[in-house]
């Protein structure tokens, strides 16, 4: 007797093995079912079909703190309850074929499920004012700063994320066999399992190291692989190294360049301090406004020259803006959503400290 199944064609059987995961799924075959599913397994490939469908249907299973994977799974069991409710009861001898329709947009889910999981992308942000910290799935520690993106690919081969706005902190587990990396603006910082911050400031790159070693490369186009940093040939080998306690400073178009720097101020913004020394205002005015939503503007060139010393609650623009117009020849025109900082015509030294 026919089981219904053997006049379908070859490209059906992928079609069939996602119904049966499915069946499968919605609890245990009754005798008849088993009977009509053991009688299926006996054609050639339908065993190794069905295993791949239910090796795809494990792995959305162990996703489960994946909320779009969750619901396309759900919705799919929802679609095949309503679709076959009144059809379990029959057997499948009786020549009751699969609809194609059915059928077909099971494979698709499950397919795109897959695809979706190959290539996932997760992304951690923070609005103004706002910080955040994040476990990722390998187990490194994510914390963001204030009005910070932070996109997140996954393979088994490799941990890719991209800084696409504001500063983030990574402290790397160790991995050896996938590769750490974090690209901003071009710059492309390699790690093993280490500590590190990564900036993206005006249209520099500035990366500090606490712990570890890390490798900083560049993009020199889209096609071309990423080759070392560019650094003055004049600088000796120490002053092109970054070692922890050090920062690097890129910016396109120009040679690297590492400085000293002090880490713990530099995290002070996880404090919720943002702690400058000798930091032009232009920079200074960009970190400010990660925290307030009321915006700060630099209204001339004059302005942007001055360096500022100093500590700042993050958000207090009114303490910042007290300071500066303490110690420079500074203005503030108010307008509905920023405050505007220009320079007023005297000659004055062009660095202070605010205390």
């Amino acid at each position: 007797m026919s089981n219904g199944f053997d006049q379908e064609l070859p490209e059906g059987r992928d079609e069939e093995a996602v119904a049966w995961c499915m069946r499968m799924a919605e609890g245990r075959l009754t005798s008849a079912e088993q009977r009509d599913f053991d009688a299926w397994l006996s054609h050639a490939g339908h065993r190794e079909a069905f295993a791949d469908a239910v090796a795809v249907w494990q792995g959305l299973e162990g996703l489960d703190d994946q909320p779009e994977l969750i619901r396309a799974r759900g919705q799919a069991l929802e679609s095949f309850r309503q679709a076959n409710s009144r059809r379990w009861a029959k057997r499948f001898s009786d020549g009751w074929r699969w609809p194609a329709g059915l059928a077909a947009a099971l494979v698709l889910a499950i397919c795109g499920a897959v695809y979706w999981m190959g290539d996932r992308v997760q992304v951690y942000e923070t609005g103004i004012g706002e910080r955040r910290v994040a476990v990722l799935d390998d187990g490194s520690k994510l914390s963001l700063d204030a009005a910070t993106r932070v996109e997140v690919r996954f393979t088994d081969e490799r941990r890719k994320l991209e800084l696409l706005s504001g500063r983030a902190k990574f402290d790397v587990a160790k991995n050896p066999l996938r590769p750490f990396s974090v690209e901003a603006e071009g710059k492309v910082v390699v790690a093993v399992g280490t500590s590190f911050s990564v900036e993206r400031l005006r249209e520099e790159v500035r990366v500090v190291l606490y712990e570890g070693r890390i490798e900083v490369l560049e993009h020199v186009d889209a096609v071309a692989e990423p080759r070392p940093l560019r650094f003055d040939e004049s600088l000796a080998a120490p002053e092109r190294t970054l070692v922890p306690g050090r920062e690097l400073v890129a910016a396109a178009g120009s040679t690297a360049k590492i400085l000293p720097t002090d880490a713990p101020r530099s995290l002070s913004w996880e404090a919720g301090q943002l702690n400058f020394v000798n930091e032009p205002l232009l920079s200074a005015v960009e970190r400010m406004n990660r925290y307030s939503k009321e915006q700060l503007e630099l209204g001339d060139a004059q302005v942007a020259a001055f360096s500022i010393s100093g500590v700042f609650a993050a958000g207090d623009i009114d303490a910042f803006i007290e300071g500066v117009t303490t110690f420079f020849p500074v203005q503030v025109e108010r307008r509905p959503d920023r405050r505007v900082l220009h320079a007023v015509a005297t000659k004055i030294d062009s660095s202070a400290t605010v205390r």
